[in-house]
């Protein structure tokens, strides 16, 4: 079963801009999020796992918080993409070969993964390598 096109157009505003879906859902909860943060994994971090599920552990590591607004997400057809450079922080020591990412809930800890993907190639991350999205490095589609 699908949905509509301008129902899945109107879910990722929902997610990636906070924009209310009229008499279906809003962002007026006590506490609705800000952001959404992207993290980066060395596995699939499945559809059952969480934020922390193979996330690179490299010294200087941090997962990015992204507003939830249009100046961090644009939504058009379907697709968020990411509107600035999302930089993660210079690898100081350790090493990681990271092959996904993630889009979740929490700065950290065992946050929600709402949408994960493989990078195209996989990245090898060792001392002196600062890993980074360019901006509209990051494609979600809803279909």
């Amino acid at each position: 079963m699908s949905k509509g096109d301008t129902f899945e157009n109107d879910w990722m505003k929902l997610i990636f801009n906070a924009t209310a879906i009229a008499n279906i859902a809003d962002n007026a909860g006590t506490s609705p999020l800000t952001n959404l943060y992207v993290s980066l994994h060395t596995a699939d971090p499945g559809e059952s796992g969480s934020q922390t599920t193979s996330e690179a552990t490299y010294t200087g590591y941090a997962r990015v918080a992204v507003a939830r607004t249009s100046g961090g997400w644009t939504v058009s057809t379907n697709q968020a993409v990411n509107v600035s450079t999302i930089t993660f922080g210079q690898c100081t020591a350790g090493s990681n070969t990271i092959t996904y990412f993630a889009i979740g809930t929490a700065s950290s800890g065992a946050g929600k993964i709402l949408y994960s993907g493989a990078l195209a190639s996989s990245l090898a991350v060792s001392v002196n390598v600062t890993p980074s999205f360019a901006a509209s490095g990051i494609t979600v589609t809803e279909d």
